[in-house]
């Protein structure tokens, strides 16, 4: 008889989905209890169509911080707390990809705290140093398919001063509503499209691949997984394909779902590389993602080759999905190594050291150590991927 399994469990919030739910949003800022919000975005967006149509909804005109790096850093977030408290604000409505909806939810979050952001980095407990009721609301309106951080109770910031990326969490960073709107994502670019959707692949297979007893992840993983394989290339060729951009949107939300359960070294690696070569997340993922394959394939085979089944590629088991793998991300812009994004082997022992320090590491299928990193991360800039640990 098989023991029997253990695990404790959270699920996100509340999502309206579907083409022209943005004009929800006046309706969905009020039942979250925000009457003054503070929009907050990047720089690209500030000016746009989708920024007024936020406004209009909201029926009025909310201040803008947009001044949001595409990997975001501290500096980024004290500028969002001082517009926050210039406005007078009572609440955040994040408006843009991964990057400025964890800016926006660590302005909620920090603007009634008194100890530094960097003290409530995921390690430990250490959320509890929080003051619970000085968080504010927040609302999120995700205009890319890819980091999930939209049903996420966690945000990505770098620490310049040690070129770090720190992971903040608090369980009331999670929105309390969602607007995912697939008309808001279909003048991203076809680049931008595929590296956010290799963003939304890599958390649903590594938190499949991440070790524990968690059927709901892994559930959610798997169809993430489908969506992704039906539905990202037809968003890249064809930007204005709604129903492939809702399900992507979708399957965006599901990976931050299912990677509750863990995440791994494509994470590790990808952390340290965005915050040193200022990478794009999603693309760093999709480069790193066929070397953790093979590294960990000892721990990882059965579950690859069901993947493969469910997937329906040719060919059966690990070797089956790792060539539709190859495949699949040569169509989306993803490059072949990390020496094609600029990382040079005389940083390797810098990257190992960051990356084995990263939380992601925790969830790897297999246990890894500074010299593991090495071996990865030289193998992912020299393209070998006979890399075993």
């Amino acid at each position: 008889m098989e023991p029997v399994l253990s695990g404790s469990w959270n699920y996100p919030t509340r999502v309206l989905h579907g083409p022209g739910r943005v004009s929800e949003l006046g309706v969905a800022s009020k039942g979250a209890l925000i009457s003054r919000p503070l929009i907050v975005t990047d720089t690209g967006l500030r000016d746009s169509a989708i920024i007024a149509w936020v406004q209009k909804a909201l029926a009025g005109t909310a201040p803008v911080y947009s001044g949001v790096k595409g990997n975001p850093t501290g500096a980024n977030l004290d500028a969002g707390l001082a517009a926050y408290k210039a406005g007078s604000c009572d609440g955040v409505i994040a408006v843009g990809g991964g990057s400025a909806l964890d800016v926006g939810k660590c302005i909620a979050f920090m603007v009634g705290q008194s100890r530094p952001v960097w003290d409530f980095e995921d390690i430990g407990d250490w959320w509890t140093r929080a003051d619970p009721a000085g968080i504010a609301p927040i609302v999120a309106v995700p205009t890319t398919a890819g980091t999930g951080s939209e049903v996420g109770r966690a945000a990505v910031l770098t620490d310049e001063a040690t070129h770090d990326k720190r992971i903040i969490f608090h369980p009331l960073m999670l929105p309390r509503v969602v607007i995912s709107d697939p008309l808001l994502t279909v003048g991203l670019p076809p680049k931008l499209t595929a590296w956010t959707g290799m963003d939304a692949f890599a958390h649903c297979i590594e938190a499949f691949s991440a070790p524990g007893f968690h059927p709901m992840a892994d559930g959610i993983a798997v169809e993430g997984l489908r969506l992704i394989k039906a539905s990202l290339p037809r968003a890249v060729a064809n930007g204005e394909d709604v129903e492939a951009r809702s399900r992507m949107l979708a399957a965006a939300s599901m990976g931050a779902a299912a990677f509750q359960k863990g995440l791994g070294a494509v994470h590790s690696v990808s952390h340290p590389v965005g915050a040193i070569y200022d990478t794009h997340h999603g693309m760093t993922n999709g480069v790193m993602l066929p070397y953790v394959l093979a590294f960990n394939r000892l721990a990882i085979e059965e579950r690859m080759a069901y993947l493969a089944r469910v997937l329906d590629l040719p060919g059966v088991g690990f070797d089956a999905l790792l060539d539709w793998l190859l495949s699949f991300r040569k169509a989306l812009y993803i490059p072949d190594t990390l020496a094609e994004v600029g990382v040079q082997e005389k940083d390797v022992d810098t990257l190992a050291e960051k990356a084995l320090r990263d939380p992601s590491t925790g969830g790897n299928p297999r246990p890894m150590t500074v010299d593991d990193f090495r071996v990865l991360i030289r193998a992912a800039i020299r393209g070998d991927l006979a890399v075993k640990g």
